[in-house]
């Protein structure tokens, strides 16, 4: 098979932010569905999403598709499935399965089933702890299977040590800056930076790095042709993603995780209250936070202030500046004073759904 189907599994709100990535990064057949996107493409463009792309959550390479009225109809056109072009001979697998608005309607029996048939054709195994995982949905009857590709999720870059406090996570961040029109060639700013991901994931997209290029995917034990990470040309580096919070531990952590990166040289983490918050660069730029919310951190009541204060510092500070806010509370949005467009949103984050506001220049 030439082209395949891949599904790039998105974070639920966000779906049109990975389907213009997958776009600008030249993937074909992109069309964008609830929970994800589809592309269509050859193999290496499954090796291709895993490692350049910044939005996903994984990404599933979906190999069969067939209906199915019973479980004896699901063994049976699971076994013709030409499961040994994808999967190595003698390889351990685990299948998980969803069934809904089905005649089969077991979980847990249609995935012995497939599984029974893949691990008989390729002579391997079933274990619960198998790095390729196949995933099984049967909906209306259909029953498509794919395989993950990814294995750990995708936001987990490969080279972060330090995590703060609620930190946002790597992919979400990445679709956050694409929402906010962010450009690598201005500043940014994070006025609580935490474990500094915001100014890290702007100064890879200006270094030219891709994030996958510290890492190990499950793509890697299936029956692919994968070549090595190709070398990036150096750019010379430019400090202008700048990360400031009042806890000197976060400010450790963040200065650590940009070094792991390679991009300490593109940014500079300070400690400093939001109080003496001040433009870096005579350049304006982008202003992006992922303030307390009072979910898990601080006690919402008691956040107000705070985030007036914040609207009134960059309101006073930052003429010719955007903001782009990360919060899950509509009213601590608007207790900033600031003007917000659109907003974007809701979409998870660590089991709580927050909307990213953007402003126009200050």
């Amino acid at each position: 098979m030439d082209s395949y189907d891949i599904f790039l599994v998105a974070p639920p709100g966000l779906e049109h932010l990975v389907a213009a990535e997958a776009r600008d990064c030249g993937f074909q057949g992109v069309t964008q569905v609830p929970g994800g996107v589809n592309v269509t493409g050859p193999l290496a463009d499954v090796v291709r999403a895993n490692r350049e792309l910044r939005g996903p959550a994984r990404v599933l390479l979906r190999i069969a598709s067939f209906r199915a009225m019973h479980l004896a109809q699901l063994d049976k056109r699971s076994r013709k499935v030409d499961w040994a072009s994808i999967i190595p001979q003698g390889s351990a697998l685990h299948v998980e399965a969803s069934c809904r608005k089905s005649k089969i309607y077991h979980n847990k029996a249609a995935a012995q089933r497939v599984a029974t048939a893949a691990s008989e054709a390729i002579a391997g195994t079933v274990d619960a702890d198998a790095v390729i995982r196949l995933k099984v949905r049967i909906e209306d009857d259909m029953v498509t299977i794919s395989i993950d590709t990814s294995g750990d999720a995708l936001h987990k870059r490969g080279h972060k040590g330090a995590m703060g406090k609620a930190p946002i996570r790597e992919n979400l961040a990445a679709l956050c800056l694409r929402a906010c029109d962010f450009r690598p060639d201005e500043p940014l700013v994070d006025p609580m930076c935490g474990s500094g991901t915001f100014p890290i994931e702007a100064a890879e997209l200006a270094a030219g790095v891709i994030p996958g290029r510290s890492r190990g995917f499950a793509f890697d034990h299936l029956a692919l042709d994968v070549d090595p990470v190709p070398p990036v040309p150096p750019i010379a580096a430019t400090t202008r993603f700048f990360g400031f919070d009042r806890d000197q531990g976060a400010v450790k952590s963040a200065a650590d995780n940009a070094a792991q990166a390679g991009v300490a040289d593109w940014t500079r983490f300070a400690c400093q209250p939001l109080s003496d918050l001040t433009p870096p660069t005579p350049q304006p730029g982008l202003i992006m936070i992922n303030p307390p919310y009072g979910g898990r951190i601080g006690n919402k009541k008691q956040l107000y202030g705070l985030y007036g204060a914040f609207g009134q510092i960059v309101k006073d500070r930052f003429a010719g500046w955007r903001v782009g806010m990360v919060t899950s509370e509509p009213s601590l949005a608007k207790a900033t004073g600031l003007d917000w467009a659109d907003p974007v949103g809701p979409f998870p984050n660590g089991g709580i759904r927050v909307t990213l506001y953007r402003s126009e220049c200050l």
